[in-house]
């Protein structure tokens, strides 16, 4: 494997950071910024909300730019932003920051992939992209709760501070280790690609994606609080349960991408109903500190088994636009990171606490599944269809040959006229 796609790896390792980092540093940033929990909860949804629209704009608007220079381009305006983010003398800048890094972020996963893909050999590409999410997968393991540890014993804006050193490693990586990466020869037709939105299983795949990562990450977006002020955990316990989420979501994503392929729906179902079983039990005990960091490290477990059959899923389904199909994936994901949250603060400015965020969070992971099982619906009866009319095509094949000899395919003379017909 290159040493360039671990260098990819880093990158992502930074930017998934900066990304989930403020799930352990609310309650500071919020105490220094004079604003509400809930309100610096929409920080995790402003980002997710530039990864929303980044993914898509830019996957299209550097289709003709060198890869080498666009990746320097987009980790060095996300390093500023994180700069910027350390010095914000303002709830409204910080807010324009995360936005401003989350599209670099988003663009640089679309590049960042194609060229991983572009540095590998056919037969490694698919160990060249677990390389890349690898670095999401420790970011919240190491990252995650690095940043949360910072912001307990340097402020906040420690925390951002890091991120920015990490994304200076990941630019020097880039700029000394990237090769130069030849253009496609060859324009992807974007009208074409634009076709797959006519496809309903294409919106339920995206709502399916949206719903089930909106819901862990409502109740996941205030854990910090939840495990403070309801479990009654002192805050230095915040990092080390972020860091048993993270290691929940290496094995959830180990088992998800091994059984996912051959079992999509069974995985993405299962992984969803798990999902909303331990957001009801963190809901129901959350004041129980033991069974509220148990259902953190399982949460993470389901949250991530589900995630490899949710990015299959509208691969499988896109496969014929190749520029949207990844764009389309980010932009679900971080859909349910935006709405997620901003549910999660909404309950909790309606004073129902915190641990109704896990009831939220249940809600919309339930209808996930219900959808996933329309899909699911729709997904056999097509396959079905398929089956029937592949079956009367060999079946009129037979009989066309039949008549022409006079005999059908059993080789036994024909005893009567020959007909075909089509089963609905």
């Amino acid at each position: 494997m290159p040493v360039a796609v671990y260098v990819l790896g880093l990158s992502v390792f930074a930017l998934g950071t900066s990304e989930f980092m403020l799930s352990g540093l609310l309650p500071e940033l919020a105490a220094d910024m004079k604003v509400s929990i809930p309100t610096a909860g929409l920080l995790i949804s402003a980002f997710a909300i530039g990864m929303v629209i980044g993914a898509p704009v830019l996957a299209v608007a550097t289709l003709r730019l060198p890869r080498r220079t666009t990746l320097i381009a987009l980790i060095s305006v996300f390093g500023l932003g994180q700069v910027a983010g350390a010095v914000a003398p303002s709830y409204e800048v910080l807010f324009v920051s995360r936005v401003v890094s989350a599209l670099a972020c988003a663009g640089f996963w679309a590049v960042g992939a194609a060229v991983a893909i572009a540095m590998v050999a056919p037969d490694a590409r698919a160990r060249a992209m677990a390389v890349m999410i690898g670095g999401l997968s420790i970011a919240n393991v190491l990252g995650v709760p690095a940043g949360a540890f910072l912001g307990e014993h340097l402020g906040w804006r420690s925390a951002f501070w890091a991120v920015g050193a990490a994304s200076a490693v990941a630019l020097a990586g880039v700029v000394t280790l990237i090769p130069k990466i030849p253009l496609p020869t060859e324009r992807p037709r974007l009208r074409r690609e634009l076709t797959i939105y006519r496809d309903r299983q294409v919106w339920l795949a995206i709502l399916v994606t949206s719903l089930s990562a909106g819901g862990v990450f409502c109740a996941f977006s205030y854990l910090a609080p939840l495990l403070t002020d309801v479990a009654g955990l002192e805050s230095g316990w915040v990092p080390t349960v972020l860091a048993l989420f993270g290691v929940g979501a290496l094995v959830g994503t180990a088992l998800g991408g091994r059984y996912a392929d051959a079992h999509l729906f069974a995985v993405l179902i299962s992984g969803v109903g798990a999902s909303t079983v331990f957001l009801v039990l963190l809901a129901l005990l959350a004041s129980q500190p033991v069974a509220v960091v148990g259902l953190t490290f399982l949460l993470g477990v389901s949250a991530f088994y589900t995630a490899p059959a949710l990015n299959a899923r509208i691969f499988n389904i896109a496969a014929a636009a190749p520029t949207l199909a990844g764009a389309t994936a980010t932009a679900a994901f971080n859909l349910g990171n935006t709405s997620g949250p901003w549910l999660g603060g909404r309950v909790i400015d309606a004073d129902f606490g915190f641990a109704s965020t896990a009831w939220a969070g249940g809600a919309m992971t339930l209808a996930a599944i219900v959808l996933a099982a329309v899909s699911l619906r729709f997904h056999r009866a097509s396959a079905k269809a398929s089956r029937v009319v592949t079956g009367s095509a060999t079946a009129g094949a037979a009989s066309t040959a039949s008549t022409a000899s006079g005999k059908p395919a059993s080789g036994k003379p024909a005893s009567g006229p020959v007909s075909c017909s089509v089963a609905e």
